[in-house]
């Protein structure tokens, strides 16, 4: 099939790479020039493994181009599949409009009756509204539009397009369904037929799922603090539990950052409230997961009372590991509020370069992540980077002149734990006096 992909961002770029990787002709669409430019060089936007490799093979195979007018795009292609990536902001609120805004413009220039394939960040409800956009009517022959919501993690984003588990789709009509299974067969057989309000409700479902499980997790670390109980025995006394299982998201650790479990919950939210619907249980997932951001706050709070003259070593700075994403990163705002009290900060991230010019002399970035530590009196783990799990404990107490204060909200390295009376370490769940 000939496909156009818009928007070659995060998802549109391993959403165009992946189709051609599974025999499709491709081509990528994106209004930026410079974007498209480098894209044709093999190049993405967006650091995320193995994506520079797939766009280049791609390219070589011929069955993938790249472009920034919408005429040569959309030249006689089967489907107009929409990848926008939805801008978020601190609050967790998500642009809709404005993605909206841009699909609408480039559906004026797409044939009568093409399969319009979705698969931006958007709430419930919005292919109705391009349904009856007023903007898109008076057509000879309608728009067909069908929803598959995205489910890429960052990191892992190249094989959960590959080798999913399966695929949900919502659409109008046997025809399009005909036409989506010709589309994704190639990339997996299971595929979850319904309609399309259902799928984009999905989306929204699975997210606000995921992030509930973790903040009820995280709820239940900080009463174990306070009673003496493990929440790692308590995750595996759920886990065993034949009615929850155990791949269940219930790992006790850092709240959830970045954005995309965020946004769902924030667009249930939305949805309630303009329907009337009272949903106590949604409504207090976002405010009891922005209280758990403070966990490494309250803890220093309460162990080292004064940070000023304090030198901090962090390790890991962006959105989550594998990605070069600082945006909406939890760590990055931990350095901002430790600079804020007057603490110096020594960093390490793989993929990290430069730092936000708005620490300036109070941060200095580290190549080696044990190199960040001498100096400091705090070390905090902030990204599960495979980097950090293969330090030891003797690499690290080399590094130790003083007592060090290790705050590990993950449990990365639960080993520090018994490394001796030089490490002072604390995970989500660890009371002061078990330390």
């Amino acid at each position: 099939m000939k496909i156009c992909v818009s928007g070659l961002w995060h998802l549109g770029c391993v959403t165009a790479a992946g189709l051609a990787a599974a025999g499709h002709q491709v081509i990528g669409l994106d209004c930026e020039q410079a974007r498209v430019a480098k894209l044709r060089r093999g190049i993405a936007p967006v650091s995320e493994p193995d994506l520079d490799r797939l766009i280049a093979q791609g390219l070589s195979s011929n069955r993938l181009q790249f472009s920034s007018t919408l005429s040569e795009a959309t030249r006689n292609i089967d489907v107009f599949w929409v990848t926008h990536d939805t801008p978020i902001d601190d609050d967790d609120g998500a642009d809709s409009d404005f993605v909206m805004a841009q699909i609408e413009r480039e559906l004026l220039g797409v044939n009568a009756d093409t399969l319009v394939l979705i698969s931006s960040q958007l709430p419930v409800g919005s292919i109705r509204r391009l349904e009856h956009s007023p903007a898109l009517n008076g057509r000879p022959a309608p728009l067909r539009f069908a929803y598959s919501p995205e489910n890429l993690r960052l990191g892992s984003a190249v094989n959960d397009f590959l080798h999913p588990q399966r695929i949900v789709v919502g659409i109008r009509s046997d025809r399009d369904r005909q036409a989506l299974h010709t589309l994704l067969s190639p990339l997996c057989q299971r595929i979850e037929w319904m309609s399309v309000e259902s799928a984009e409700m999905t989306k929204h479902a699975i997210n606000a799922f995921l992030a509930t499980s973790i903040a009820f997790a995280n709820e239940l670390a900080l009463i174990c603090e306070t009673v003496g109980a493990d929440p790692r025995e308590v995750e595996r006394g759920l886990k065993s539990e034949n009615r929850i299982g155990p791949r269940a998201y219930l790992s006790a650790g850092a709240a959830f950052a970045g954005g995309t479990l965020g946004r769902d919950v924030a667009f249930l939210n939305q949805t309630s409230r303009r329907h009337g619907v009272t949903t106590p249980l949604l409504s207090s997932v976002l405010p009891s997961n922005d209280l758990h951001k403070h966990w490494a706050r309250q803890k220093l709070a309460a162990l080292r009372a004064d940070l000023s003259q304090s030198t901090v070593a962090v390790w890991g700075l962006t959105y989550k590991p594998g990605t070069d994403t600082l945006r909406r990163s939890a760590s990055v705002e931990l350095c901002d509020w430790l600079i804020s009290h007057g603490a110096s900060i020594q960093v390490h991230d793989p993929l990290v370069n430069c730092l936000p010019e708005r620490w300036g002399a109070a941060a200095r970035r580290y190549d080696d992540p044990l190199a960040a530590v001498p100096g400091a009196q705090v070390l905090v783990l902030a990204t599960d980077s495979p980097v950090y799990r293969a330090i030891s404990s003797a690499q690290l107490l080399a590094c130790v002149s003083n007592r060090l204060l290790v705050l590990d909200a993950n449990r990365l390295l639960p080993h520090l734990a018994d490394a001796g009376e030089h490490l002072e370490y604390f995970a989500v769940g660890t009371s002061i006096g078990d330390a």
